[in-house]
């Protein structure tokens, strides 16, 4: 126990201490709009340089301070959380290695080096995905790292089609990438849309919901989805005035559309935030597809801190409430948890976008700025739709598990007495109260022009009170017959499973290739494949030697007879 108490607070000082010293360094750059540039050759081929970057600039230094302040808040967190598991040693080296790669992911300018960090983000989620061993893991972590690799060959291919440019840095060629130069941005879309879960890549995201909840506030919320996200901020000069923009603003507003749907109907804590994050993704890639990259990371910044702090909040409360994760068997956790249903509050206010949280100073500019765009009627309207889901589904998860009835059994035993745990959440969550504002004045200290009618300037506001309102009626009304809508494959049931893709991404996916491999089995393999192969030369050459055996019997009359036939051969040959 000792060493496991001193494992994650060392982690814990050493990333906190990261964290202090790589934010001090992102303020001076900030001031001085200086980039530090560091490259080690590793060899040269002809004309190409394979050289090894690092830069340190104020968004990568930026980043990862809050990398490590979440980072650091979720080892410690996992001190108490992890504190039975038995192999708590392998979870903390786990955390560390994806910590590493996610450094070299955000230091990485040159698409060659990013790429250590990128796979190594992909399989360090993979090992967390599945570290309870069981079926429904396995399942979970086969679905995400396969959706993974789509982005990894992605971007090995654009590796390979930037070869021609002499070099690998996108900071420098970026800027001069025109319309010929389609194929690559493609490319870079699709691998920053498998990390972030854009559609049609979303079904992996609710499904690493399998992995501990530490593992979920630190690596599916705040930091390894984002790493799409940070990928398209850096490639966002070579995005300007290209058609890639129009799709991607297309496919991310549906992505957000779509999570608050299905966040809506979902019943499990951790799928409900999982959807929400995947709402946000949507939200910043969407801002990013209109031009505006500094917006996006100004909302994955102040995301990543109310996001990690609700996942910690779940895990304390599905820790307290004996593993449940149905929200329906919770309900008035503000009478036995106070501190942490406080905490779990001021993160849903954030998510909404409450006036003078973190999440409002990044989700309230963005929409507004977004309103203010060249966007077609169908991106406003799911913008507007999908800002009224996401406070609808909040209310609804607040209802069901911090104010409604008390569902859970007599027995339960609920407190907020593990100090660890909560300790570890009140940085995060003065981060989600002073993040926002903090981040705004440091990063805009110029103020956007907003000008919009009255109407559109209270849009936002009209629309998260409707929101709020039907999301919390709606649970007081109790309906006792059977709904006709519930069938299968129903209107219902396709807005609450993300429109079918989780089926589409495992089941239908591999349905024809296995039945095709099933029947290849039965006819090929087992069938003709055995007979004219294995089993038909095994009679074949039993046949043979059967034959040659009985020859070498010393039989007279085999003689006889094999000496007659051989005079008629040499009487036939001699004619």
């Amino acid at each position: 126990m000792i060493w496991k108490i001193s494992m994650h607070e060392i982690s814990m000082l050493s990333l906190f201490s990261g964290s202090m010293i790589t934010g001090a360094l992102a303020l001076l750059k900030i001031k001085s709009g200086v980039m530090d540039v560091i490259e080690w050759e590793v060899f040269s081929l002809m004309s190409s340089s394979i050289v090894f970057t690092l830069v340190l600039d104020w968004i990568s230094l930026l980043f990862m301070s809050f990398v490590f302040v979440i980072s650091g808040s979720v080892l410690s967190y996992s001190g108490s959380y992890m504190a039975e598991d038995k192999t708590f040693n392998r979870f903390m080296y786990l955390v560390l290695a994806f910590v590493l790669s996610m450094s070299f992911m955000v230091l990485s300018p040159n698409l060659i080096s990013i790429l250590l960090g990128w796979d190594g983000l992909g399989l360090v989620s993979y090992a967390l995905v599945i570290y309870y061993q069981n079926e429904k893991s396995a399942n979970a972590g086969m679905l995400t790292i396969l959706s993974n690799r789509v982005g990894d060959v992605a971007i090995l291919l654009g590796i390979g089609l930037m070869s021609s440019l002499g070099g690998w840095n996108f900071l420098f060629y970026s800027y001069y990438m025109d319309e010929s130069w389609m194929l690559l941005k493609i490319l870079l879309m699709i691998s920053a849309m498998t990390k972030s879960a854009q559609i049609p890549f979303s079904a992996w995201l609710p499904a690493a919901m399998a992995a501990p909840t530490p593992v979920s506030a630190l690596v599916h919320s705040s930091t390894l989805v984002t790493a799409g996200v940070y990928l398209m901020i850096r490639f966002s000069a070579a995005l300007e005035g290209s058609t890639i923009q129009s799709i991607l603003l297309i496919i991310s507003c549906l992505t957000m559309f779509m999570a608050g749907l299905g966040a809506n109907f979902e019943y499990d804590l951790k799928k409900i935030i999982a959807l929400s994050t995947l709402s946000q993704l949507g939200v910043m890639l969407s801002i990013l597809s209109l031009g505006f990259s500094d917006l996006a990371f100004f909302h994955l910044l102040s995301h990543a801190l109310f996001k990690a702090l609700l996942f910690m909040c779940a895990g304390v409360i599905i820790h307290s409430v004996s593993g449940y994760q149905d929200i329906r068997f919770m309900g008035n956790l503000v009478k036995f948890m106070p501190l942490t249903v406080s905490y779990m509050t001021i993160a849903n206010l954030a998510l909404c976008g409450f006036p003078f949280m973190a999440g409002f100073y990044s989700k309230d500019m963005i929409l507004e700025v977004a309103f203010m765009s060249w966007i077609n009627f169908i991106a406003l309207l799911l913008y507007v739709m999908a800002t009224g889901l996401t406070v609808m589904y909040t209310f609804r998860l607040i209802f069901f598990s911090l104010t409604g009835g008390y569902n859970l059994s007599s027995m339960s035993n609920l407190s907020d007495e593990d100090f660890l745990m909560t300790n570890s959440m009140s940085i995060l969550g003065l981060g989600a109260i002073l993040g926002g504002s903090v981040l705004s004045w440091g990063l805009f200290p110029e103020c956007y022009m907003i000008c919009l009618s009255s109407l559109m300037k209270m849009m936002v506001l009209m629309v998260s009170i409707f929101g709020g309102f039907v999301g919390y009626i709606l649970n007081f009304m109790s309906v006792n017959y059977l709904l006709k809508s519930i069938n299968n494959y129903s209107l219902v049931v396709m807005m609450g499973s993300m429109w079918f893709m989780p089926l589409l991404s495992t089941l239908k996916l591999s349905e024809s290739s296995l039945s095709m491999g099933s029947r290849m089995e039965k006819v090929a393999d087992k069938g003709w494949f055995e007979f004219y192969g294995g089993q038909g030369l095994y009679y074949l050459f039993s046949e043979m030697f059967f034959i040659l055996n009985s020859l070498q019997l010393n039989s007279i009359k085999v003689f006889m007879k094999m000496s007659v036939i051989m005079i008629i051969i040499f009487m036939v040959l001699s004619i």
